[in-house]
């Protein structure tokens, strides 16, 4: 009877190991869409899509530690990012999604900054990569492109 009972158990554990494994969460108003925009699309012509309610995938690969008001995903093509912001505390992201698969929908946006505002964006940029910054070698303003995320629909690897 024992053993019967230890079976039992161990079969349920797995079982609700493998389910959590391939749990899926929804955030916001979750995504509607039929289309996938491959993010490598999106970041060859970025201005092409401003304005307008698109749907990308990748896997999250940053979250804000902060808020939970962005998360980072990676593209088809190595190297390559989208952020995906949504508005603080609408739609909270938590850093345990960092590694899920999520698909993520909304409307692409482009930011531009003036040119203190891009400086202090490559001064942090290179903080984090450990490089020096020299202010001067700024010379035009960026344009920072994101998805106003209205929702997501996170999977767990």
């Amino acid at each position: 009877m024992r053993t019967m009972v230890l079976i039992v158990t161990l079969v349920a554990t797995l079982a609700a190991s493998a389910a959590l494994a391939g749990e899926t969460k929804t955030y916001g108003k979750g995504v509607a869409g039929a289309d996938t925009v491959k993010v490598s699309d999106l970041l060859a012509n970025p201005e092409a899509w401003v304005g307008k309610t698109i749907r990308v995938q990748g896997k999250a690969v940053g979250v804000c530690e902060h808020r939970g008001c962005w998360v980072n995903l990676a593209s088809d093509v190595e190297g390559q990012t989208v952020r995906v912001k949504v508005k603080d505390g609408e739609i909270v992201f938590p850093p345990a999604m960092q590694g899920d698969m999520v698909i993520a929908e909304g409307v692409w946006t482009a930011n531009q900054l003036d040119m203190e505002t891009t400086k202090k964006v490559c001064e942090h940029q290179a903080k984090e990569k450990g490089e020096t910054f020299d202010p001067n070698s700024v010379t035009s303003c960026m344009t920072l492109y994101q998805l106003s995320g209205t929702g997501a629909v996170a999977t767990k690897n």
